[in-house]
């Protein structure tokens, strides 16, 4: 792992296509502008853990959702109740 000081407005660069640009320094936080190629996804790494969670999640349930046109298809219509 690289770790360098920035001051606002300076850059780092990852190859040729990737600038980080420290925008706003604050109390607490930085900000961090990223200029990638379009081809290439930038995401904070919460969003992708999140997002491999609830696809870990929705495979799980898969079955039990596919089970279920068959369960309703196994239930006896009832007969309407007349007035």
């Amino acid at each position: 792992m690289l770790v360098i000081s920035r001051r606002r407005g300076e850059s780092v660069l990852i190859g040729d296509e990737i600038e980080i640009v420290i925008t706003h320094i604050g109390r607490s936080r930085v900000r961090v502008g990223i200029r990638a190629p379009s081809s290439m996804p930038v995401v904070a790494r919460e969003v992708k853990l999140v997002r491999e969670q609830n696809l870990a999640a929705a495979s799980a349930v898969q079955p039990a959702a596919t089970a279920l046109p068959e369960l309703l298809a196994r239930i006896q219509p009832r007969s309407p109740v007349e007035p």
